[in-house]
């Protein structure tokens, strides 16, 4: 039988109008309870994810004016580099770095700076948890202001004076359903602040007069891209054993209409396709092999908080096999659990098989670190929100063992000074 706080809860995210499933699997995606954290803890998040932030832009930089480094170590395919040299430095809009809490302190295991997700949850779950939690507050408060500022403020940047508020497109893969709330979430906020909105995919995309670009025959000015980097670029299998993707191709005609308008001002695209870089897994361990060339505080924050992070074709197979405990394994662009492999959560037939089957330029290897979990077994996956290098909201995910999809998600309040 359904627990009745639940269904109080999963109504009230219902009636919202943008959450529209509050179950995964036939089990609650939501937690009742919200994590509290205190003032303190709030700082150390944002310092950290800050940071994080920081020393890839660090590193962004340094790819920027050393182009070998794109190709050699990070292999990206001929489209994702021109993507990325056309779009430099930028690479960010907003982002979230997923950080936990160890008896060592805090470990992040990724910055998803391309199309990062739970907003919605996190704002609406705070909204409606806080009243029952007098003495807290809600630090997602100003994340829509923070997001919609950042948003105008690259499109000011691109765009001609007088052009805001105008026409915004959310591009997103319409056939997928689960981040509707987020679509949803983000229009809006942008039709509070003036803008008209559009919804679509880059398949809906076409030249307009004077080098503009439209969606459904419409100009539009902003592009707010929630379609995956990799997506728009070749697609390839990361195993070596798994058949051909059906439509490898890269969307040249899209992604050609987009950048060159951007380049001539007609259309702001945010976040920007300069993530392509930074949303690559193997650009961690790039922060730690070009360390020594990094701002002394990016050098600090990848020594504290990032695990150890090496290209998979850099470790001899039998080290990989010998130390199966030690490692994770992740592909290059890899999300929400797809393509991870942890040694210690797999067995040792389904680690040889994983190891066997990497294709090595598409893959890192992590070290695994233990998060601090509670009395049912769960770690809290906390993701720090940052918008224009300005941390801006938290948002917890709740699970045994490594996060993917069927974690809960959770409320976080912040217990007020006394």
């Amino acid at each position: 039988m359904m627990d009745a706080g639940y269904a109080h809860l999963a109504d009230a995210l219902l009636r919202s109008g943008v959450i529209g499933d509050p179950w995964v699997e036939g089990a609650p995606r939501f937690a009742t309870q919200p994590v509290v954290i205190t003032p303190q803890d709030e700082r150390r998040f944002h310092d950290v994810a800050r940071a994080l932030c920081t020393a890839f832009d660090a590193v962004g930089r340094l790819c920027a004016a050393d182009p070998a480094l794109v190709d050699e170590r990070l292999a990206l395919t001929r489209t994702q580099a021109l993507v990325w040299r056309a779009s430099h430095p930028h690479w960010h809009g907003l982002a979230r770095a997923d950080l936990f809490t160890t008896s060592d302190g805090l470990r992040a295991c990724e910055l998803n700076c391309d199309t990062p997700t739970g907003e919605a949850e996190a704002v609406l779950l705070n909204r409606l948890l806080l009243p029952a939690h007098p003495g807290t507050r809600d630090p997602n408060a100003g994340l829509e202001e923070a997001f919609t500022a950042m948003v105008e403020g690259y499109a000011r940047a691109v765009l001609a004076p007088g052009a805001l508020p105008g026409t915004a497109a959310i591009l997103y893969p319409t056939e997928i359903t689960e981040d509707l709330s987020l679509v949803r979430l983000y229009r809006g906020w942008l039709q509070a602040r003036g803008w008209r909105v559009l919804l679509g995919s880059p398949f809906n995309l076409q030249p307009g007069a004077h080098g503009s670009v439209e969606v459904f025959g419409q100009r539009v000015d902003l592009v707010l891209r929630h379609y995956k980097t990799d997506g728009w670029t070749e697609r390839t299998p990361a195993w070596d054993n798994e058949p051909p993707f059906a439509d490898p191709e890269p969307l040249v005609g899209a992604l050609g209409l987009l950048l060159q308008a951007t380049l001539d001002g007609k259309c702001a695209v945010v976040n920007p396709f300069g993530s392509v870089l930074a949303q690559n897994k193997r650009t961690m361990a790039l922060l730690w092999e070009e360390l020594a060339r990094l701002p002394a505080a990016a050098q600090d924050v990848v020594r504290a908080h990032l695990p150890l992070t090496v290209r998979l074709e850099t470790l001899a197979v039998a080290q990989l096999l010998e130390e199966r405990m030690r490692w994770v394994l992740k592909s290059d662009y890899g999300a929400e659990g797809a393509e991870v492999v942890s040694g210690a959560h797999v067995t040792e037939p389904e680690w040889r098989a994983a190891v066997a089957h990497a294709i090595p330029r598409r893959w890192v290897a992590q070290e695994r670190f233990t998060p601090l979990v509670d009395a049912r077994g769960e770690s809290i996956n906390m993701g720090v929100f940052v918008a224009a290098g300005e941390p801006c909201g938290l948002y917890a995910r709740l699970q045994a063992g490594p996060t993917d999809g069927t974690a809960r998600s959770a409320a976080v309040l912040v217990q007020e000074d006394a």
